[in-house]
């Protein structure tokens, strides 16, 4: 039988990876010499996203956990202002932009959702 961990089955780390996929083809449309640069930030922070999720739902208190989702939307915001300075720096289009801040609202909303269903039972 395959074994199965918890953040698995939630849908926002779905959507976090997908996001990172999303990610990685849209920088590597950007200028060679962003490659080490604006690329590998904005690379790195996306996969800070689906990885803080993932390890925050292994530890043992909701105060933990919540304490990951911050960082995940933390991250989160981090690759949102990049996207911003690549729209800025003409490495991206307006469409492109617009595509990926959708992608942003998605994941964020359900972050939030998240961290409030782990506040929630905190409280209780």
């Amino acid at each position: 039988m395959e074994r199965k961990y918890s953040f698995e089955n939630l849908e926002v780390w779905k959507d976090a990876r997908n996001f990172v996929v999303d990610v990685y083809t849209l920088t590597k449309t950007m200028p060679e010499h962003e490659k080490y640069g604006l690329c590998s930030q904005i690379q790195r922070a996306s996969v800070s996203i689906a990885s803080n999720i993932a390890e925050g739902t292994s530890r043992t208190t909701d105060k933990e956990k919540i304490r990951f989702i911050e960082i995940a939307y933390g991250s989160l915001m981090e690759v949102y202002c990049q996207f911003y300075l690549a729209l800025d720096l003409e490495y991206i289009t307006k469409e492109q932009f617009e595509s990926q801040k959708s992608a942003v609202d998605k994941v964020a909303i359900k972050l939030s959702a998240l961290k409030n269903a782990y506040k929630k039972r905190l409280n209780d």
